[in-house]
């Protein structure tokens, strides 16, 4: 009897992660590529949460050289790590979404890095080409995040590592509260859940080396400048409604009081995003 209701119970909780899943509508891949396009240009003025974010899953890479390795770096913005991973030695593959992204990228490693636009859902990559695959902040941006992890299993060689890195459930936490006392609008997106990523894993037969989520704070002295850092960084699509326009003067100095009360000691505002890092072994 008590397996029987651990069995019902464990279905009732998978039914559920799924209703949440369902509740994220469809990502409109081409909003999401001109977003990002219109940010190209200076995307790295504002990229400093994302460079960190990179850093670390760059650190879980053996050190040393990797001469002759072959590298796939989706979602790769303005290459900044394509030229890390280049720099390694590794033969990179840089894949983004937005062709204008891919422009700056080739302004950044020019001849030494080769160039894709794809959509990490449907890669137009053979079989088996990768030793390693590097993804960072990118895979939010899926439909269904066990599409993309399948695809990635499948162009990564057996044996090979995939490294990722995606926002969770609970980011931008400060930001949503603020909006909330200033109208009844969606202004963050929503991310997956812890378990819903451990089951988009499951449904894609991955092997996990490492699975860590790790809460990742930037300070601002106004909450202006978190705005326009999403706004410079092209993250500015939203998969829900919202209301039409920009936000006028009046309502951006309600959200700044509002704002205000997650203020700390130090006159700092916080932005914390919740983030996953997951290294894969591929079989």
């Amino acid at each position: 009897m008590a397996n029987r209701m651990n069995a019902v119970t464990h279905e009732t909780h998978m039914a559920q992660i799924s209703m949440d899943v369902d509740k994220m509508s469809p990502v409109d891949k081409r909003a999401v590529a001109e977003a990002f396009g219109r940010a190209a240009k200076h995307y790295d003025n504002a990229a400093a949460f994302q460079r960190e974010v990179g850093h670390r899953l760059l650190d879980r890479l053996s050190a040393g050289s990797h001469a002759g390795s072959k590298a796939l770096d989706l979602g790769c913005g303005t290459g900044y790590f394509s030229q890390h991973l280049s720099q390694r030695g590794y033969q990179v593959c840089a894949a983004d979404l937005s062709l204008q992204m891919l422009d700056q990228a080739r302004l950044r490693c020019g001849d030494e890095v080769t160039y894709l636009e794809a959509d990490a859902e449907c890669l137009p990559v053979s079989d088996n080409q990768f030793d390693t695959a590097f993804s960072s902040l990118a895979l939010q941006w899926c439909d269904d995040l066990s599409v993309p992890l399948k695809e990635l299993k499948r162009v990564v060689k057996p044996g090979g590592l995939i490294l990722f890195t995606t926002l969770v459930e609970g980011s931008l936490y400060e930001l949503v509260q603020a909006w909330k006392q200033v109208d009844q609008y969606q202004h963050v997106n929503q991310f997956l859940s812890q378990n819903a990523i451990k089951l988009a894993l499951a449904q894609a037969g991955c092997v996990i080396d490492t699975l860590e989520f790790t809460p990742i704070r930037v300070n601002y002295p106004a909450a202006v400048g978190l705005m326009k850092d999403l706004k410079g960084i092209g993250a500015t699509h939203l998969q829900q409604g919202r209301k039409a326009g920009l936000a006028g003067r009046k309502t951006i100095k309600a959200l700044e009081s509002a704002y205000d009360e997650f203020r700390d000691e130090k006159g700092q505002l916080p932005a914390t995003y919740q983030v996953c890092f997951g290294v894969i072994i591929n079989d």
